[in-house]
């Protein structure tokens, strides 16, 4: 009896030290779990603050979130600036159960409630919510939830969404916790990857305006220019369309109206030449405006015509101004296809920036091509006038000369000879005149032409009424040194002294000298005519004297020892500032020709 009641009594506390060993072993897991999901939360935040690319940072923070949880799906949804969800990564969902369950969801039901209402949400039945609209054919089963906001500096950015706690019928408080503090590591690390992104962004568009701007100045065509610019812009943000349309020109267009010059990417040939007019439609809308213009599915846009098949496929679009107000070259839109994110400011932005900046380049472009084409035009100028003043006076003098010498020759053959070295140089001269037709251009006024130029051109229109070409010299840097002012009295002067020399001189040949010494312009015309008459008007001379005059400089004109008339008209180089109302005098002198005033 006592053995039996002894051994009762020794049982009973060892049953109570396994329970208490048992109870031991069972806190000991708890801390060890605790241990392990401290670590991997630990782990978790270190591996998404790691990554810099921002999808790689998304999925990475889904993948530890269905970790640490121990959940069989997970999700996370990017809320766009709709308030709708713009993007929807997802785990434990391959490529198949996504095509059978359809369209990711926008943010609707249960989903839209923590975007609605951004704070943690636990619940064992999903169906039991009233905001659960249940699921799409062929979507798993799903029961337990979980879902936490992702804050961004105090603005939520996404939300987690975890489903299906594997091994307990729901998430507890300890997995909230958790999912939680994953949230607030997540948020960091999007910020960080969004910076970085940011950082990269403005890079790769200064890397594309400096390319742009190094293709215009080297003389790329436009065609070129305007491709490279569709095509960088469609690489930075990722676009499936680019295209660029531009104000038509010519008669071909109405007046306002853009004509899409070039497409590149999806269904681009649907839009090669498509015409809208400036304010109408997407495109015109961001034209008139000088403004971004967004949408979120181009395809359904009111914008589009009715019945517009193009943009269909599309989704996203932008269409940003190229130039400022008053000053846009085009428009430029970028589409994405249906279904792909929106574009956002972080992106619409920089585009506006890019396109102005290649319009301005286009512009300087332009302008230096246009600069370079009138040196061109000049320089042809010039060959012209230099064969025209040179070598055809100088082939005319000599069939002169052969045309004087037949008189003298008795030979027949000899003056056949001469007659057909006569008529050669006939002919060569017409082949020159031809060639300077070629070469001339219109002119682009006077004061686009040099001064050698100009007196050139005044002493061929001087050559008909002299019935002879005066000789002309030049001395020093006369294109260079004389200022526009002073050779605008220049030519003045020159044609009133040839027109003198026309009228009374009764002259069979004339000089012209024109010299520029070191401050000093001088122009000096003598002939060899019948000189100064002593009683006749000098409403010429005065004039010219005048001219002299109000420039600073002196006027003298006398008969040489060998006869005829010489006059002498000299200004100071520093006279540019001579008044308006000489100027003026000079124009309408200038325009007189040889027929006009008085030689004396």
């Amino acid at each position: 009896m006592r053995s039996g009641r002894g051994s009762s009594a020794e049982h009973l506390p060892r049953l109570r030290l396994d329970e208490l060993l048992e109870e031991l072993q069972i806190r000991i897991d708890a801390v060890r779990s605790t241990r392990d999901r401290v670590h991997g939360l630990l782990e978790a935040v270190l591996s998404v603050g790691r990554e810099l690319d921002l999808p790689q940072v998304l999925r990475g923070i889904v993948e530890a979130a269905v970790v640490l949880v121990d959940a069989e799906y997970g999700a996370l949804g990017v809320i766009g600036e709709d308030e709708k969800l713009s993007e929807f990564l997802t785990v434990g969902i391959d490529d198949e159960l996504r095509a059978r369950i359809g369209p990711l969801p926008s943010g609707h039901g249960l989903l839209g409630e923590l975007i609605r209402h951004p704070e943690a949400l636990r619940m064992p039945e999903l169906s039991g919510h009233p905001s659960s609209y249940g699921f799409p054919a062929g979507h798993p089963p799903m029961h337990s939830f979980l879902g936490v906001p992702i804050r961004v500096r105090d603005k939520v950015f996404g939300n987690l969404y975890l489903t299906e706690k594997r091994g307990a019928q729901e998430f507890d408080a300890e997995d909230e916790s958790v999912l939680s503090t994953l949230a607030v590591a997540a948020g960091v690390a999007v910020e960080n990857a969004r910076l970085y992104e940011e950082a990269r962004s403005r890079e790769q568009w200064l890397a594309a305006s400096a390319e742009v701007t190094s293709t215009l100045l080297s003389g790329g065509p436009r065609a070129q220019v305007l491709e490279l610019i569709v095509e960088r812009a469609r690489q930075i943000v990722s676009a499936d369309l680019g295209l660029v349309a531009l104000p038509v020109e010519g008669a071909g267009g109405l007046p306002g109206e853009l004509r899409t010059v070039l497409a590149v990417g999806q269904d681009a040939q649907a839009h090669d030449g498509l015409r809208v007019a400036d304010g109408d439609g997407f495109v015109g809308a961001a034209f008139s405006a000088a403004e971004p213009v967004v949408s979120t599915d181009i395809a359904h846009d009111p914008r589009i015509g009715a019945g517009d098949t193009r943009w269909a496929g599309l989704g996203p679009a932008v269409a940003v101004p190229m130039g400022a107000r008053g000053g846009v070259r085009g428009t430029l839109l970028l589409a994405r296809g249906a279904g792909r994110p929106a574009f956002g400011a972080g992106q619409t932005v920089p585009l506006l920036g890019f396109a102005g900046q290649a319009a301005l380049a286009m512009e300087l472009a332009e302008r230096r091509s246009a600069a370079e084409q009138i040196a061109i035009l000049e320089d042809r100028d010039r060959i012209a006038r230099d064969l025209h003043d040179l070598a055809i006076q100088r082939l005319f003098a000599t069939g002169m000369t052969l045309q004087s010498t037949q008189k003298f020759v008795r030979h027949p053959q000899a003056a056949e000879r001469l007659e057909r070295a006569v008529d050669d140089l006939d002919d060569t001269i017409k082949i020159i005149r031809s060639t300077i037709f070629g070469l001339r251009t219109k002119e682009t006024g006077r004061a686009a032409e040099g001064v050698r130029a100009r007196v050139a051109v005044s002493v061929e229109a001087a050559a008909a009424s002299l019935g002879f070409s005066p000789a002309v010299r030049t001395e020093g840097l006369v294109d260079t040194d004389v200022p526009p002012a002073i050779a605008d009295h220049l030519i003045a002067v020159l044609v009133e002294a040839l027109s003198n020399v026309a009228r009374h001189a009764r002259a069979t040949a004339a000089d012209v000298r024109l010299a520029v010494a070191p401050g000093e312009l001088s122009l000096t015309v003598a002939d060899n005519g019948v000189g100064f008459g002593p009683e006749a008007a000098r409403s010429g001379l005065k004039n010219i004297k005048e001219r002299s005059v109000a420039l600073g400089g002196s006027f003298v004109h006398d008969t040489p020892p060998g006869g005829g008339a010489r006059l002498v008209w000299r200004v100071p180089l520093s006279a540019a500032s001579a008044s308006a109302d000489t100027a003026a005098d000079t124009a309408d002198t200038a325009a007189a020709g040889p027929g006009g005033p008085d030689r004396d």
